[in-house]
């Protein structure tokens, strides 16, 4: 299965089903993801925790008047097909009302932030 997607999966449930926070096994990748997600806006914050002999990450969901930040997730890049975007291909995502994260030699970014540092990736999935 796709860890990545699995992951946005649990957060756009959780927020549906109105939970503070959803708890998803620990990666550092994910962890990078997930820091990237607080600092755009769409998570309040990340913790590592322990579930039983392993490391979880839980993840504390935002909500704006009542409603999740969260409204759609879409995985761009999948296992069985790579997409990858030089800095020059980045469109905005949702008329720039939503977020395309990118894998990025610089570590994990937004399309604005990848676009301002001139730097392409792999496109990992569009958030809005």
């Amino acid at each position: 299965m796709d860890k990545i997607a699995n992951m946005l999966s649990g957060i756009k449930n959780a927020g549906k089903a109105k939970k503070e926070t959803v708890i998803i096994p620990y990666s550092v990748y994910k962890q990078e993801i997930a820091k990237s997600l607080v600092e755009s806006g769409y998570l309040k914050a990340q913790h590592i925790t322990k579930i039983g002999a392993h490391n979880g990450l839980e993840l504390v969901l935002m909500y704006k008047d009542g409603e999740h930040a969260v409204t759609n997730v879409k995985r761009v890049s999948k296992p069985s097909r790579r997409v990858y975007l030089g800095a020059k291909d980045i469109r905005p995502v949702k008329f720039g009302s939503g977020s395309l994260f990118l894998s990025t030699p610089k570590g994990i970014l937004t399309d604005k932030q990848a676009r301002k540092e001139l730097v392409g990736g792999e496109a990992l999935f569009e958030i809005w």
